[in-house]
């Protein structure tokens, strides 16, 4: 699994939880709606620092806590 995939993957876990879709999500944080469909779509590869925070801040957790999940914590990603 890449990063991507796991930032992907976590954003999408936490909606569920937060029973949020990820149109609501996209006004929450204030990015747009085509930046957040493009960060879990996996086409931009590199999400920025400031875009995940944002992402973060949406849901209500820190940054910390965004990435605080064993995927990223226990595996060794994939090169991109």
């Amino acid at each position: 699994m890449t990063y991507s995939e796991m930032i992907s993957k976590r954003i999408l876990d936490l909606c569920k939880k937060k029973k949020i879709t990820a149109n609501k999500l996209s006004t929450l944080s204030g990015l747009s709606h085509s930046t957040l469909e493009n960060i879990i779509k996996g086409n931009t590869k590199s999400a920025g620092v400031r875009s995940l925070h944002r992402i973060a801040q949406g849901l209500g957790i820190t940054l910390s806590e965004f990435f605080d999940f064993s995927e990223i914590n226990e595996t060794v990603p994939d090169d991109e």
